[in-house]
């Protein structure tokens, strides 16, 4: 993967998953030399920020601070709290694996790290056709946060507004797998999982293939018609 003229400095958000993997490196090929930030939230799927760390390696991350704020405490998702994670399809409604606030939490923690490195573009692998139905994916949010940055800051203030790009924004998963491979990417440092597994003899967790992220990340790859690099539990 390589880069054009450097534009600067950006924050990536970067879980671990192929969304946010693509969004940092879309980072990097736009010229931006990238601060990755990935949040030890206590998720249950905590096998993310291993795959977080490869994805900040694999895109060039200048820095990679993984930040622990653990919103356990609060509770009220299935990745936060003990609740099912559900695996009978993707159903219309927003999931219990909604967590309250996340990317508003997580965008407001970049903002602060862009805003005391000086950097003004903050990358998101957010999502609004392909994924779960979660009120902070949609471009209203990412618009009403970006006009939020430029009161709630100084820089803002000044007249350095800040920019939250979403370049996933209106791709299917297909078109961000097909998107992944365009860059290069190795997927399958990526992990999408809610619910890994633990099969005897495996090495490491395995995806349970059912949960809504996993079925939305099998079907994208069978629709970009490529190979899909995933270990799926019960997959033989």
């Amino acid at each position: 993967m390589t880069s054009g003229t450097s534009a600067g400095t950006a924050v990536a958000l970067v879980s671990g998953g192929l969304d946010s993997m693509v969004s940092a490196a879309r980072a990097r090929e736009d010229g931006y030399r990238v601060l990755a930030l990935s949040i030890d939230y206590g998720q249950r799927h905590v096998v993310e920020l291993a795959a977080a760390r490869r994805v900040a390696e694999a895109v060039g991350a200048e820095r990679h601070v993984m930040l622990s704020l653990d919103l356990s405490a609060f509770g009220g998702s299935a990745l936060t709290a003990d609740i099912a994670v559900p695996k009978d399809g993707v159903k219309p409604g927003i999931p219990v694996t909604y967590v309250p606030a996340r990317n508003t939490i997580f965008l407001s923690l970049a903002l602060g790290w862009a805003e005391a490195a000086r950097a003004r573009d903050l990358y998101i692998g957010v999502n609004a056709l392909d994924y779960s139905g979660y009120p902070d994916c949609r471009p209203e949010f990412v618009a009403a946060f970006e006009q939020l940055a430029g009161l709630a800051t100084k820089a803002g203030v000044e007249g350095e507004p800040f920019r939250i790009r979403a370049p996933l924004q209106h791709m299917t998963k297909a078109d961000i797998v097909r998107e992944a491979a365009r860059l290069g990417l190795d997927a399958g440092l990526s992990w999408s999982c809610y619910d890994p597994q633990f099969e005897q003899g495996a090495p490491e967790a395995l995806h349970c293939g059912l949960c809504d992220s996993c079925r939305l990340r099998r079907r994208g790859f069978e629709e970009a018609g490529l190979p899909d690099p995933t270990r799926y539990a019960g997959a033989g």
